[in-house]
């Protein structure tokens, strides 16, 4: 029997009806009346959205579909120089097991590379070959509790982010430690950014530092998402 056939994230845009604040007023609400009925959708899209999201993996890529120069440069507030051997990824929060972990410590955990679509919300993209741990994997070290139904992701240039519990378990969502089969660049969040074609580039926080498991989202919901911009972001 075929399959039923499932509505891309993507289509679903084009029928105005996906995305957060956007199911009205086009994404970003920037102000008190496009605050107000993102507010009152944000629930309704994020049901969605995590329902197409687990409908199974995104498909990838081929090593030879890699475009290096495609994958543009960005940051929020300048690019953090980070010290390999000093650097620790801290997570903490709603686990049993807090952690601190250095380079080596996130080495010594299974290694996967994914060759995936970067989608950046201004209407570009990038297939890069990330490779690192699965922040599954780094969750599940330091026990998270099942009470914790999100991630708060801290980065070293000031950027904020937070994840739904679902989305940070996924298994193609990583903790790059490489790009491209070569050390990570500074440029690009090293020595650890969020790898994922499951979400929108703004969710890839990049430097980061620090993992929070909350049982709700807190007041403070991301650098971008606080501004306006849809908080699930799926793709």
């Amino acid at each position: 029997m075929p399959s039923t056939p499932v509505l891309s994230r993507r289509k679903l845009l084009g029928l105005g009806i996906s995305g957060g604040s956007s199911l009205l007023l086009g994404g970003c609400a920037l102000n008190d009346l496009s605050s107000s009925v993102g507010d009152a959708t944000q629930p309704l899209n994020e049901r969605l959205e995590a329902l197409l999201q687990g409908r199974g993996p995104v498909p990838l890529f081929r090593p030879d579909q890699v475009d290096p120069a495609a994958l543009l440069i960005n940051s929020f507030n300048g690019v953090p120089r980070l010290d390999p051997n000093s650097y620790r990824l801290r997570v903490d929060g709603l686990v049993s097991r807090p952690q601190s972990l250095g380079l080596a410590a996130l080495a010594a955990l299974p290694q996967h590379t994914l060759v995936m679509r970067h989608v950046c919300v201004e209407g570009w993209s990038a297939i890069v070959a990330w490779s690192g741990v699965r922040l599954a994997d780094v969750l599940s070290l330091a026990g998270i509790s099942p009470l914790g139904g999100y991630v708060e992701i801290s980065s070293a240039d000031q950027y904020f982010s937070s994840w739904d519990r679902a989305s940070a378990l996924h298994p193609q969502t990583l903790l790059a430690t490489g790009m491209n089969g070569a050390p990570l660049p500074a440029a690009n969040g090293a020595p650890v950014r969020i790898a994922t074609p499951i979400k929108l580039g703004y969710k890839l926080s990049k430097w980061v530092t620090g993992l929070r498991v909350a049982s709700s989202l807190g007041e403070r919901r991301g650098t971008w998402e606080d501004q306006g911009y849809e908080w699930f972001a799926g793709l």
